[in-house]
């Protein structure tokens, strides 16, 4: 998916520009790093801010599948979790980018590496 063209909603420009400042950045920081590794995969993840936690921003993922739950094994210090769901970011942290590009993988070729004990991990 080297030559991957983005075709945004434009609802979904909506949405980033309605993110408070503070978050923004790191919104936008995100889905570019998804399609960057999108672009070595097909699939596509889902990201949010949400105002009851201002200080936070996530990356959620399909709660039914065994993603977070390896996540978990393999990267426990290293990320933090919402229940089987999501990894969460403080506004404040850095992001081990390395770590969750392998996330990012996991999520975009699970059709292909779900039998697989940690999913290729």
């Amino acid at each position: 998916m080297k030559n991957l063209e983005i075709t945004s909603n434009p609802e979904v420009q909506i949405v980033f520009d309605n993110y408070p400042e503070t978050v923004k950045e790191k919104m936008i920081m995100l889905r570019e790093l998804i399609l960057e590794t999108a672009k070595e995969i097909d699939a596509i993840n889902s990201i949010d801010w949400k105002t009851k936690t201002p200080n936070q921003y996530a990356m959620y993922f399909k709660c039914t599948s065994r993603l977070v739950e390896t996540f978990k094994t393999t990267f426990l210090t290293t990320f933090q979790f919402e229940g089987n769901r999501a990894i969460i970011f403080q506004l404040n942290e850095n992001i081990p980018i390395k770590e969750l590009k392998i996330c990012i993988k996991a999520t975009l070729t699970y059709l292909q590496v779900k039998h697989l004990p940690t999913l290729g991990i």
